[in-house]
């Protein structure tokens, strides 16, 4: 029936008259007569609640509504009419679908009687199964017996198997304990190991379970014990190895800064790269890479020893053991390392010192790399930096004791190699080259003060006399070598220097220091080398060989030969100082300086001025003998002109011609031994002096009153020495510039000539003339003319005659007022001042 009534739900033509319109009629009767009858719900307010109920939503609202209203019997009323049109629309359903129950209960009825013919089919083929299977059944018991009996002889045979295969490891494990194969021993017990403990069922026979699960731990204790001893052996070695692999490591690194510097300066040589030209720019040189060398293969070390102990405790399972015992007897070695004794001299023991240590962290830095953890970047790291602390603390106390500038660079130099070789495999050796750096200042101190006495001794043991060299080494060995040559032409031999022996032992005592100086600090630290090494050779030129000669002059025991030679040293040394600063450039790596001797002020001017001062002194102090000792023969009040003539020659007054003999004699000597700058400086003060020494004359108290004759006289002394001077010209020709802003050296006679010229003019009172004194008179003073003009006299009955002879004479005038004329000059210059 319910089928039935499916598919005539699902079939249109089937369907009902819809619900919906029936119920819509009657409640729309039922509201009409309802509104007649008790006026109760409107006919809205019915489909309201007939929809609510339908969409099967609450009805709560409209029980409370009818009951606030006081309504409740009209809305029973309406829901009973709902639920009469809901029954009267089922029974509708049920009357148009009934013939499809009964259609749904014949077939019902068709099925069971295909039930039951199934049923019937079903116990047939039961029957015909039984009588069929038991033959099966009964061959599969003779098959299964079977079956158990062969698996009960592979179990034995298993079993056979796994006795043999354990019997054989067992035998393996023999053969390689008896060679020694610790190793090996240790695969094979393992192998038993697994086949025994892990699974007891492998082995069938007690009794060998028994023995094996015996012996396993007693051959793990022996490969233990055997391989320990081995170890505790490489231990002893490896601390005796370690020296020499240090020293190994440390002479390839020095082997292998030998072939840079060769290199360095192979191409140095080659490229020029330390010329002083401004414009030239040549391409950098490459440095040459070095390789680092492994010290330990070098010294064919073998590691082996210490590795296969490693393998052997971890194979037992006692790697962390291993490493920490290990990691604390190599502490223990390093400490006992660090030791110094203090029966040797450490400047003997420094290099096996170093070399100890070096050996040892070669040592640990192959295992780092190559150990498989045996030795972890932080262990390494630790023992470093102990290491480095106690060297520096070493290296600190035995250099605050060293007295000795050679001592203490020759343990700089080898720690220097010791820290390239160490930067080479990773350590930071930084510690240990500020402790070079920090002692920089006291070795250079020690060599400023090795460097000074032997600047003493030099001095000492010089006679100040010219050098003469005979062969062409010597030569090359004391000009060439510091290039302080006037000239590329090699000269004949033997060849008399400008210089005494001085100046070469002087350049060589320069040059070693700079080596030394570089050689301390190349290696050393990242510092720019050049600067630091300018800066202690400025040092040593200027405190110790500029001072050494400033004491050597004015110690007052030099006579003006010795004087000379040291003012003519002094002039060679200016170009030695541009040699010695080019060679520290060379040596510290530096192209170019970055100046040139004409930015730069000459590092010994004080010895320069100070000899050349006493030079000029000892000159002048012959100079006065002369004037002093022949000063009385001056008629200063001669009737006539007392100057004769020889050989044509106007004849001055005789300590005139002492002076111009002794002069012309000094220049023949000096010109061959000062270089140009010094021979007109030097001359220049003495011609200065000379002229101070006729003015001097004229001022002398011992001279009353003069009279123009004695004028006369002092002015063929002073043309004689004006032909002196001009005499000198031709010795500066080739040097202009030396000539003090333009002046010749007759200028440094200019007071005296001026004075002369005022006292022999017919118009003196033209010197209070602006113009005409600037233009003629400019180097006289006020003082001194009154002065010396007040000495000038002459008799009235002469003076005419006088001045008409040199009028007649010079080709002049004569003036007769001449006399009124100085007079008046002396009263209006006494006036001004």
């Amino acid at each position: 029936m319910t089928s039935v009534a499916m598919r005539r739900r699902s079939d249109p033509s089937a369907a009902a008259p819809p619900l919906s319109n029936g119920v819509s009629t009657t409640v729309s009767h039922s509201t009409v007569v309802g509104a007649t009858s008790d006026l109760s719900l409107d006919r809205q307010d019915f489909v309201t609640l007939s929809t609510a109920i339908s969409n099967g939503d609450d009805v709560g609202p409209f029980v409370r509504r009818a009951f606030a209203s006081g309504r409740p019997d009209s809305l029973l009323h309406h829901l009973r009419l709902f639920s009469r049109a809901k029954e009267s629309e089922i029974e509708e359903l049920c009357k148009a679908h009934y013939s499809d129950f009964i259609r749904a209960v014949d077939d019902l009825r068709s099925l069971l009687c295909d039930v039951d013919d199934l049923k019937t089919s079903l116990s047939d083929t039961n029957r015909l199964l039984q009588s069929t299977g038991v033959p099966l059944l009964n061959s599969l018991d003779s098959f299964l017996y079977a079956k158990s009996l062969s698996n009960n002889l592979s179990l034995a045979l298993n079993s056979a198997r796994r006795c043999v295969k354990l019997l054989t490891i067992c035998a393996r494990a023999n053969y390689h304990l008896g060679n020694n194969n610790l190793y090996l021993v240790l695969r094979a017990v393992d192998e038993i190991d697994q086949e025994v403990v892990k699974d007891a069922a492998a082995v069938p026979l007690p009794a060998l379970r028994r023995m094996l699960v015996c012996y396993i731990p007693a051959i793990r204790g022996y490969a233990e014990k055997k391989i320990s001893k081995e170890f505790s052996d490489w231990m002893v070695q490896v601390r005796a190895a370690s020296r020499h692999l240090g020293q190994v490591a440390i002479s390839r690194a020095s082997a292998q800064r030998q072939r840079d510097e060769e290199l360095n300066s192979t191409r140095s040589g080659a490229e020029s790269l330390y010329s002083l030209d401004a414009d030239s720019d040549p391409d950098d040189i490459a440095a040459a890479a070095a390789s680092a060398p492994d010290a330990a293969s070098a010294a064919g070390f073998d590691l082996t020893p210490l590795y296969r102990a490693h393998h052997i405790h971890t194979t037992l399972g006692l790697e962390d053991r291993f490493k920490k015992y290990y990691f604390e007897n190599r502490k223990l070695q390093l400490t006992s390392d660090f030791q110094v004794s203090s029966m040797t001299p450490f400047l003997e023991s420094h290099q096996t010192f170093l070399a100890q240590i070096a050996g040892f962290f070669i040592i640990e830095d192959r295992i780092l790399r190559t150990g498989g953890g045996l030795v972890s970047r932080a262990d390494v790291d630790s023992l470093w930096d102990a290491a480095v602390a106690k060297m520096v603390a070493v290296l600190e106390d035995q250099f605050s004791r060293m007295q000795t500038a050679n001592h203490l660079l020759l343990i700089k130099d080898y720690v220097g190699l010791f820290g390239t070789t160490l930067r080479r495999y990773g350590y930071a050796v930084g510690p240990l080259m500020d402790v070079l750096a920090k002692h920089r200042d006291k070795y250079h101190d020690l060599l400023l003060a090795d460097c000074k006495r032997q600047v003493t001794e030099a001095l000492a043991a010089d006679k100040f006399e010219q050098m003469m060299m005979k062969k062409e080494y010597e030569y090359s060995m004391n000009v060439l070598a510091f290039q302080i040559q006037t000239s590329d032409i090699i000269p004949a031999f033997p060849y008399v220097a400008p210089f005494s022996s001085t100046v070469p032992d002087l350049c060589r005592i320069v040059r070693s220091f700079i080596e030394d100086s570089v050689s301390f600090l190349s290696h050393g630290g990242q510092i720019e080398i050049f600067p630091t090494v300018k800066k202690y050779l400025e040092r040593l030129l200027v405190e110790v060989i500029d001072g050494s000669i400033v004491r050597l002059v004015d110690t007052g025991g030099l006579n003006w030969s010795q004087a000379m030679h040291v003012a003519a040293n002094m002039a060679v040394m200016e170009r030695a100082c541009d040699f010695f600063y080019l060679h520290a450039a060379q040596l510290s790596g530096v192209r170019r300086p970055g100046h040139t001797s004409s930015h730069r002020d000459f590092p010994l001017k004080r010895s320069r001025d100070a000899s050349e001062v006493l030079l000029l002194k000892l000159l002048c102090n012959k100079i006065d003998d002369f004037v002093d000792n022949n000063a009385d023969s001056i008629n200063w009040m001669a009737d006539d002109v007392v100057n004769g003539t020889g050989n044509g020659v106007e004849l001055g007054n005789e300590y005139a011609n002492e002076v111009y003999i002794y002069l012309d004699t000094l220049v023949e000597t000096a010109k061959h031994i000062l270089p140009a700058p010094v021979l007109r400086r030097v001359f220049y003060g003495v011609l200065s002096h000379v002229s101070d020494q006729v003015i001097g004359l004229f001022l002398s108290d011992s001279v009353k009153r003069f009279n123009i004759n004695a004028v006369i006289g002092i002015d063929v002394d002073l043309r004689h020495f004006e032909d002196f001077a001009d005499g000198l010209v031709p010795l500066f020709a080739d040097n202009p510039d030396e000539l003090s802003g333009g002046e010749e050296p007759r200028s440094a006679l200019t007071e005296a000539r001026q004075m002369v010229n005022l006292l022999m003019s017919n118009n003196p009172e033209n010197f209070l003339n602006p113009v005409i004194r600037e233009k003629s008179y400019n180097k006289l003073d006020y003082k001194k003319v009154v002065s010396i003009s007040e000495k000038f006299r002459d008799s009235s009955d002469r003076l005419f005659g006088t001045f008409s002879t040199i009028g007649t004479r010079r080709g002049e005038k004569a003036n007769p007022s001449k006399r009124k004329g100085l007079e008046s000059l002396i009263k209006r210059l006494k006036d001004v001042s």
